[in-house]
């Protein structure tokens, strides 16, 4: 993106937020208020369940609805063909149900149609809900490019009894991606790099409230995310899971957007650009990006250790191993060349390829370090 040029300061997020159990049943009482003619993108996992539900919610409320099953990935050819099935119905609304990929299809198609965009995630795996962009990816899964709306999603339905019952990993990666948050954020401060509103006109400075957000998106999982992990396995709603779905999804998205993403992002990029980077999910592969940028950053031991800890007790990757990467010279070239195409530009110090290699290598001996420092604690 390149340091910003302006003193302005600028802001972006949802118009409304609902974080709550049983909240998808009031899912139309919520869209009415922007019309009655909607689609629904439904990821493949819940599109028996939830196309019925909602058929009858609206159908009973006098109200059109379209349910359309997810396709696979996030391309631009899958895009095109999602809006092309629905361009006809014109729909007033665009309700996205499921994972990041299944939401971040439904805002391509919102944008594409100009219906409002309404976001319902399934998971707390990312805090791609809250964003006013979609990642887009070629393909064979590797990272392609983000696609930047001018607004964020006019509403986002967050149901925690949901959310409470997807796979714990999900819930896990959701708290990889939001650890990084505010490592990135100062990041962004020190470099003066512009945030993510209205990008591709040039971004602005952050506000003071987005650090905040930042901030006390990292406390929260610090000191939440293991009873959070402990609540969503036995399926059920505590105030610590309902924390950490406001800190995965509404505190990192509010965050990452209105700071940026830096070195931590670039490496779980640069992982996708191998064969076995489809194995892991985003926040995994950004959790390990973590330690990576707390090298590069010279961070202390101290720091280094409350990330690394936190992420062994939850269950999340800090090895290359556990990202079943083999750590080849080859392997961590194409890490780290790719890796030079995301973010590593608003890290406030020029870094280049064979710099990132060795990132990468001090981030994975000190994820076996303390793996091993933890199994002989056991």
């Amino acid at each position: 993106m390149g340091y910003v040029t302006k003193t302005t300061r600028g802001w972006g997020s949802p118009s409304r937020y609902v974080q709550g159990p049983g909240e998808i049943n009031n899912l139309e009482t919520y869209t009415s208020l922007y019309g009655d003619k909607v689609l629904a993108i439904i990821d493949p996992f819940f599109y028996e369940e939830f196309s019925e539900k909602l058929k009858k919610q609206y159908e009973e409320k006098g109200a059109q609805i379209i349910c359309q099953k997810f396709k696979g990935e996030v391309t631009l050819k899958n895009i095109d063909a999602a809006y092309e099935e629905v361009k006809d119905f014109a729909p007033q609304i665009v309700v996205g149900i499921g994972g990041g990929k299944t939401l971040d299809t439904a805002k391509a198609v919102a944008y594409k149609t100009g219906a409002v965009m309404v976001i319902v995630p399934t998971s707390a795996s990312t805090d791609a809900p809250t964003s006013a962009l979609s990642v887009v990816y070629k393909d064979n899964g590797e990272h392609s490019h983000a696609i930047f709306y001018h607004k964020n999603p006019e509403l986002i339905v967050a149901d925690s009894e949901i959310i409470a019952k997807a796979p714990i990993r999900f819930l896990i990666s959701g708290m990889g991606d939001a650890l990084s948050t505010v490592f990135e954020a100062r990041a962004n401060q020190q470099s003066d790099t512009a945030n993510y509103i209205w990008f591709e006109q040039g971004g602005f400075r952050r506000c003071k409230a987005s650090l905040c957000v930042a901030e006390l998106c990292y406390r929260t999982v610090i000191e939440k995310g293991y009873l959070a992990k402990m609540s969503a396995e036995q399926g059920i709603v505590t105030e610590a899971l309902e924390d950490i779905i406001e800190a995965n999804t509404l505190m990192s998205g509010l965050g990452f957007e209105n700071t940026g993403c830096a070195g931590a992002h670039s490496v779980g990029d640069g992982i996708t650009a191998l064969p076995v980077g489809n194995k892991t999910l985003h926040g995994e592969k950004v959790a390990f990006g973590i330690i990576c940028q707390l090298v590069a950053e010279n961070a202390s031991e101290e720091l280094i250790e409350e990330v690394v800890s936190f992420c062994i007790r939850v269950g999340l990757p800090v090895t290359l191993e556990e990202l079943y990467v083999d750590p080849t010279e080859e392997n961590l070239q194409i890490i780290a060349k790719a890796s030079l195409n995301s973010f590593w530009s608003a890290q406030p110090f020029h870094v280049t390829e064979a710099m990132i290699m060795d990132y990468i290598r001090m981030g994975d001996a000190i994820g076996r370090y303390y793996k091993e420092k933890a199994d002989r604690n056991e």
